[in-house]
């Protein structure tokens, strides 16, 4: 058992995936400011230790950027679009009427401390979920994704993929960029750098975009199996079910208001598990008219239950602790957020693939760092 925690080995991408979704699903039921805090500082101290090379291996600090910017805007909507609330008034903006068919929205008006913190504190959750969606970027190398999408998604498995690969390559080459016009002693700042470095990210980006059409098409990419039509139209309604089925249950399990058992209501279970079934059954079907083979699937061993238990652990107790008030952010009248005992054991638990997850092999760390702008699709 020792030796499969120290081995030095890739981690497989589901587990990973699969343990950010769960931190995302702890994020996701509290507003409370220091518990999203520490969760992104479980995440990010397991992306400090685990992280692959490459372009994606920084999009943790480029998404928790962007989560920035997601609490800025949330502000500043909050500030103009806001509700009236409670609590003492900061300042006054000249308040436009609206017809009455909006009522509970408000242009300018008062601007009070409760909304300007619930607006912080909405907007902290968003950026929570974005960084843990960053470290699963971080920790997983897009293109390895597509070695466990079911035969029946592998379409949109490559679009995701793609589309998830774009932001970490475009940073990277933006910082390749600006580092080549220090060399020359160009600017690197303001808003006219900006705009002259924007046609050569572009053109990188086109030019990528055509190799990546070219890669695709010589591997055979779309070729499908003759399959009845009858049968096409079972599994898509199969899979439309199921999808339907799925975010219903989804929907119950992070809406803390929901009333029910622990927060959730009695439908959402059942419905979540009849459209897992569902898509289950519709994506084998499907599967059967994708040809295509799998060259060195990834291992799945103890390392990988041990992280996803890892994320399933917080995303179950914050489910349980959903009627808890300290789970939410005090905003009025205001005062210091408390933190649940029971919610420490588990962000413990959230951090420590940082020390049960192998190391990364030697040899695949040189080959990433003398090749880090491979395209996202392998055969």
């Amino acid at each position: 058992m020792i030796a499969a925690l120290t081995t030095p080995r890739l981690v497989h991408p589901g587990a990973w995936w699969l343990w950010a979704l769960g931190l995302a699903v702890a994020a996701a039921r509290t507003t409370n400011p220091l518990l999203l805090l520490m969760i992104a500082v479980a995440a990010g101290v397991v992306v400090a230790e685990r992280r692959v090379p490459g372009p994606w291996g920084r999009s943790y600090i480029a998404f928790a950027k962007f989560g920035l910017l997601v609490i800025a805007i949330r502000v500043v909507l909050e500030i103009f679009l806001g509700a009236p609330n409670f609590g003492p008034t900061l300042f006054s903006l000249p308040e436009i009427p609206l017809p009455e068919w909006m009522a509970g929205v408000q242009l300018g008006g008062p601007v009070t401390v409760a909304g300007l913190l619930q607006a912080v504190f909405d907007g902290l959750r968003i950026a929570v979920l974005l960084v843990c969606i960053g470290a699963a970027n971080s920790l997983v190398n897009p293109s390895r994704l597509l070695r466990i999408v079911p035969a029946a998604l592998y379409e949109v498995g490559v679009a995701v993929v793609v589309c998830m690969s774009t932001a970490p390559i475009l940073v990277s080459d933006a910082a390749r960029i600006r580092e080549a016009r220090r060399l020359r002693g160009r600017s690197t700042s303001g808003l006219r750098s900006w705009s002259q470095m924007a046609m050569p990210l572009f053109s990188g980006a086109l030019e990528r975009s055509v190799a990546l059409a070219a890669s695709m098409d010589s591997r055979g990419y779309g070729r499908t199996a003759g399959i009845p039509r009858k049968a096409r139209l079972t599994t898509s309604a199969l899979l439309l079910l199921g999808l339907i089925g799925m975010l219903i249950g989804l929907y119950g399990l992070l809406d803390g208001s929901t009333p029910g058992v622990a927060g959730v209501t009695v439908i959402g279970w059942p419905m979540l598990l009849l459209g897992v079934a569902l898509a289950a059954t519709g994506s084998l079907l499907a599967g059967k008219r994708v040809s295509r083979t799998r060259y060195r699937p990834d291992i799945w061993g103890l390392p990988e239950w041990l992280i996803v238990t890892c994320g399933v652990i917080p995303a179950v107790g914050f489910v349980l602790l959903g009627s808890n008030p300290a789970l939410t952010g005090p905003t009025y009248p205001f005062g210091w957020p408390e933190i649940p005992l029971a919610a420490l054991p588990l962000l413990l638990v959230a951090a420590l693939p940082a020390v049960l997850a192998p190391p990364l092999p030697r040899q695949n760390d040189a080959a990433n760092e003398q090749q880090p702008e491979r395209t996202a699709v392998t055969a």
